[in-house]
């Protein structure tokens, strides 16, 4: 017969009252916040009768454009928290020097850094990304949903539980104090045996899985599900862009879940792959983990490159200059990515060889990536250039990315690495493309599509608002930065001894300050719109006389996206089409068939996450409990056979009846 401490051990793990930060006042001031929101939340969705609509229509909807806009809120969201730990960052740092230590202590700094780095990259830029092609890809290319639905309802819904199991970190335990990337040793069981790591491995591989379900699921719809006539060389550039990205998350993801597999059994079960006993090299770690990283960073720019393409062609109002030229750069682009991963460790020792393999490399990728450039520039010249919000999104894009660029090129000169690695240099230099060129990329793509998706524009003034703020706030808080690496000041310290660096730091804080306002904006931009969204009301579903198919549909586009599956004569199919003289078809509509919700997805989500808890805090019951409900409710799933049903012929005519007279009236 167990005691009361074995039986309590068995039950609860590691967890104990120590997990919980009753002893760190900022964190039981957020703690506090969260649940006073939480509840308000709560409340107003129970009050409104919400929840029957929010699980019919959202949670357990397969339809790829609501899919689309979840990905969307869940960035937004995790963007409010990865900002707020880059504001406590930042202000920890201005009040760090000499005998002042500021208010974070080194190990909770530690955690914020490390925080920062994996929602910005996981749980905002690729749920941004990932979003817009979901959005878009399936209309672009004329299909009426992608190639698996239930399987990308199951993605998104696995990417929420990997972002929820990071943000349990906040309040039940610590996170990881090792960076981003969680480099051995110091993920090591010796040196980090606390919960924190294993927050890290089972939050990315939760999260991993969905992101590598979709794009196996994006990459077959763009394959086999393109409009009759759509060739590869008829694709709008958005769809290439997305093609790539999918067959590089394809190709790299897994090496993340093998890395982060071998992680877990080195401090799991004891293994030695990333230590140096037993024939165990932390540097296999670090080639492993860049070796999916690098990709990574063209997974996020790629669709933005995309995004740009669209916006300059659509508000020049002429074709993209060098369609085919974009296309061999994005492939060209796709292919060097994975021949470049070592110049993020040229410090290694590797020798001047390899050193010098992967500097030449690292300098060819810039020339497709600066081609594109060239492009929009092109496509721009003699066009009749609207200065719409997208267009100034992109405008501050090009200069922003190129300086960025240029800092790269300077990194991949190992000699040069040798003096700015690891210094505030290379983190002005990340953020300047990753904002520069994912983020202006991804509030190009939300104000451009938002009227497609919603019928109503954004409210211009505060979505100019939101980009000057941006683009400004940027300068201010990564210049100073770059400055900072020459003189040779180190990344992820949280105090200074010498006074005469703060005035650089201050003003860094400053920028940072203005990209707050520079999402404020953004935030009162979605609500005033919403306010006024009759007077910004479209009802032509082509409010930017657009180029792609996805135009030809209304605002917000019907459940089946087209009556009628389109057929492609030309790039630019839209555009093509309005030349031609086309007409929409008013009689002929048949029964469309489509695929039925289901909530296996939020379930089996739910399911993952118990168990990552459980490999976590110890608590091998829950491990055992969780993975068998996955199981069954996996195999439950596979023998439901009402997957399917028909939108009636009568549905279909009423709709597309509606929006003939809309169309008349606005005409």
């Amino acid at each position: 017969m167990p005691n009361s401490a074995e039986l309590t051990h068995f039950i609860f793990g590691r967890l104990t009252w120590d997990a919980l930060p009753l002893h760190v006042p900022i964190l039981l001031a957020t703690f506090a916040g969260v649940a006073v929101g939480g509840v308000a939340l709560l409340a107003v969705i129970t009050r409104y009768k919400l929840w029957g609509y929010l699980w019919r229509e959202w949670f357990t909807s397969i339809d790829h454009k609501k899919i689309g806009i979840m990905y969307m809120v869940l960035a937004i969201v995790m963007l409010l928290r990865g900002f707020a730990d880059a504001l406590m960052m930042r202000s920890q740092q201005v009040l760090s020097f000499g005998s002042a230590h500021g208010y974070l202590p080194p190990e909770h700094y530690d955690q914020v850094f490390t925080a920062h780095g994996v929602i910005m990259i996981f749980f905002v830029a690729m749920p941004l990304i990932t979003g817009l092609m979901n959005f878009v890809v399936p209309m672009q290319i004329g299909a009426r949903d992608v190639a698996f639905p239930f399987l990308n309802n199951f993605s998104f819904w696995m990417t929420v539980g990997g972002a929820v199991t990071v943000m349990m970190s906040l309040f039940i335990g610590v996170f990881a104090r090792t960076g981003w990337l969680a480099y051995p040793p110091l993920s090591d069981i010796a040196y980090s045996p606390d919960v924190g790591v294993d927050y890290y491995i089972w939050a990315l591989q939760i999260a991993g899985i969905g992101t590598l379900l979709s794009g196996v699921n994006l990459l077959a719809t763009i394959i086999k599900m393109r409009a009759p006539g759509m060739s590869l060389m008829k694709m709008p550039v958005f769809t290439w862009t997305a093609l790539c990205t999918n067959v590089l998350i394809v190709a790299s993801f897994p090496i993340l879940t093998a890395v982060l597999a071998l992680l877990s059994l080195d401090r799991y079960v004891g293994t030695q792959f990333f230590t140096n006993n037993l024939g165990g090299d932390p540097m296999l770690y670090v080639n492993l983990i860049w070796m999916w990283g690098h990709p990574e960073v063209y997974i996020l720019i790629l669709p933005c490159f995309g995004v740009f393409s669209e916006v300059v062609s659509t508000y020049s109002g002429k074709p993209l200059f060098g369609y085919t030229s974009m296309v061999y750069a994005t492939v060209a682009i796709t292919v060097l990515s994975y021949l470049v991963w070592l110049h993020h460790f040229f410090t290694m020792g590797s020798g001047a060889d390899v050193n010098s393999f992967f500097g030449i490399t690292t300098m060819i990728i810039s020339i497709p990536t600066g081609a594109k450039i060239f492009n929009w520039l092109f496509t721009m010249y003699r066009g009749r250039v609207r200065f719409e919000l997208p267009m100034l999104w992109t405008l501050g894009f090009m200069v922003t990315f190129v300086i960025g660029g240029m800092t790269g090129v300077l990194l991949a000169v190992p000699s040069a690495d040798f003096v700015l690695h690891n210094s505030l240099f290379l983190v002005a230099h990340f953020h300047n493309v990753i904002i520069g060129g994912v983020v202006f990329g991804a509030f190009a793509g939300i104000s451009y599509w938002f009227p497609k998706a919603f019928g109503f524009k954004l409210d211009p003034f505060w979505g100019k608002m939101s980009f000057w703020f941006w683009l400004t706030g940027f300068y201010f808080a990564f210049m100073p930065l770059y400055v900072l690496g020459l003189m040779g000041v180190t990344r992820r310290l949280s105090h200074f001894d010498d006074p005469s660096l703060r005035i650089w730091f201050e003003i860094a804080a400053f920028g940072a300050g203005l990209i707050a306002l520079g999402i404020g904006s953004f935030l009162v931009q979605i609500a005033v719109s919403i306010r006024n969204r009759e007077a910004l009301r479209d009802v032509t579903g082509d409010p930017w006389n657009g180029r792609t198919l996805e135009w030809s549909t209304a605002s917000p586009p019907p459940a089946y996206n087209f009556a009628f599956t389109p057929v492609v004569h030309a790039l630019d199919a839209w555009s093509d089409m309005k030349t031609g003289g086309y007409e929409r078809p008013v009689s002929g509509f048949n029964s469309i068939h489509m695929p039925r919700n289901t909530g296996a997805g939020v379930i089996l989500a739910g399911l993952s996450v118990a168990a990552g808890f459980g490999l976590i805090w110890h608590m091998w019951w829950l491990v055992v409990l969780g993975l068998v409900a996955i199981l069954a409710v996996a195999i439950g799933h596979s023998f439901n056979l009402d997957r399917d049903f028909y939108i009636p012929a009568e549905a279909v005519v009423r709709t597309e009846g509606e929006r003939t007279e809309l169309l008349r009236k606005a005409a």
